[in-house]
């Protein structure tokens, strides 16, 4: 999804909608890529009696994620007109890699813990 982004940010003004098309492919299969798998170890990592609690949690989660972004467009179109646009994709191609940095942090092997010496 980072790369979807930050490649509409590159994409010039005068490109063709073909151009913008395949871009916002790559972002939808970058997103998709991620929220599945991320939806699945949130809802498995929650007791059996409590995941209809962590299902709420996530929807909010979700919901608030987006009304923060929704108003952080808002908020970079208002302060910079126009030229806002390039600067909100490339915050939100910032943060997509920030949580796609987190989301492999999580692949690491766990390390055994060492004896403690005497």
């Amino acid at each position: 999804m980072a790369a979807g982004l930050t490649l509409l940010v590159l994409y010039p003004v005068t490109g063709d909608a073909g151009g913008v098309l395949w871009r916002m492919a790559l972002c939808g299969a970058g997103f998709g890529f991620f929220q599945a798998p991320n939806n699945r170890a949130i809802m498995s990592a929650a007791p059996r009696s409590r995941s209809g609690a962590a299902g709420g949690m996530l929807a909010a989660a979700r919901l608030i994620g987006q009304t923060i972004g929704a108003a952080a467009v808002a908020i970079l179109f208002h302060a910079y007109g126009e030229a806002g646009s390039n600067d909100a994709l490339m915050l939100a191609a910032c943060l997509a890699l920030a949580g796609g940095a987190i989301s492999v942090l999580r692949l690491a092997p766990k390390s055994a813990s060492t004896p403690a010496r005497s």
